[in-house]
């Protein structure tokens, strides 16, 4: 059964690469522009996975470690000069850090403290981004933030750029597959399903749960700082705490705790809205029945349907 699983699992990944290669050539400008930032919401929502699906951290910080990420490689492309190449990558290790830094002392909270302490550092954030006009530019933001280039080449369109955010996407899917499988994953889960037996497994329960928070932090920064390059501006209200809400709803629309419905959870939601134009304001109340539904018959995401549905064809094949 296992070489079956195998076989099935590289067909479908080709076949995603090979639908990934030619879907600019049939999509619009529009449909490109969305289909990027729904990749770039995956990013950030694989990110926040380890923290909330993994470790089992409560965390309402994710849309404001975007915004760190955007607001730095912002900084340093505009006021120093630095080219992107240098400043993405920059951005997600300033970003790490500052995650760190709070996170040592946030994550001693546990539950509801813990979210109550994340949601004020996203509000926090983006009181920082209104206030410091002299830095972080105010209200009006920051612009001019050049497209990404590399040898000569550029990715000032969307059609161009999306292939640099598939990239990036499939590093991060794949160093995400990795962590998971790895000790450090493990143990993660660990805390989630039973911390007091973990910490008396000698296992540092703290340290593990700031490398989720830290790792959280890395995606959502690298996300940042790619959503930066592509709109060539970023304001407060971007980051701000409603977007956090909308990472969490993602992730647990997809399937907490799965790589996949991660991605399969934040490019739904990108799109929602696309497809319920036609009800103006009243998406809010179809997306949060919708929401609702899911919760009461599909706890574990929309990624539990196929896995239902491939165990009763299993079962009917016998």
């Amino acid at each position: 059964m296992k070489p079956q699983r195998n076989r099935l699992a590289l067909a479908a990944a080709t076949l995603a690469f090979v639908l990934a290669l030619v879907l600019p050539a049939f999509v619009s400008g529009y449909g490109i522009r969305i289909l990027n930032l729904a990749l770039i919401s995956a990013i950030a929502v694989i990110g926040l996975n380890f923290a909330f699906g993994y470790a089992g951290l409560i965390t309402l910080a994710q849309a404001g470690f975007v915004g760190c990420g955007a607001y730095l490689t912002a900084i340093l492309s505009t006021a120093l000069g630095l080219p992107p190449w240098l400043s993405i990558p920059a951005a997600v290790v300033g970003t790490t850090l500052i995650s760190v830094t709070i996170g040592l002392p946030m994550l001693r909270l546990k539950g509801h403290y813990l979210a109550l302490a994340t949601l004020g550092f996203n509000v926090s954030f983006v009181i920082v981004a209104t206030n410091w006009k002299s830095v972080m530019g105010g209200t009006d933001g920051i612009s001019g933030i050049p497209s990404l280039t590399l040898a000569g080449w550029s990715a000032a369109t969307d059609h161009r750029y999306y292939y640099v955010l598939w990239l990036a996407l499939a590093a991060a899917t794949w160093i995400a597959w990795r962590i998971r499988y790895s000790h450090i994953g493990l143990a993660m889960i660990a805390v989630r399903d039973d911390e007091i037996a973990t910490g008396a497994a000698s296992v540092g329960v703290t340290r593990i749960k700031v490398q989720a928070f830290a790792l959280s932090a890395a995606y959502a920064g690298l996300a940042g700082a790619l959503f930066a390059h592509m709109t060539n501006f970023v304001a407060p209200d971007d980051f701000a705490l409603s977007h956090s809400i909308i990472y969490l709803a993602m992730l647990i629309i997809g399937g907490e705790g799965s790589i996949l419905g991660a991605i399969a959870g934040a490019v739904i939601v990108t799109f929602m809205p696309e497809l319920m134009r036609d009800l103006g304001q009243a998406y809010m109340i179809v997306f949060g029945g919708l929401m609702l539904l899911i919760l009461i018959f599909l706890p574990k995401g929309l990624l539990s349907l196929a896995g239902m549905v491939g165990r009763r064809l299993r079962i009917a094949g016998r």
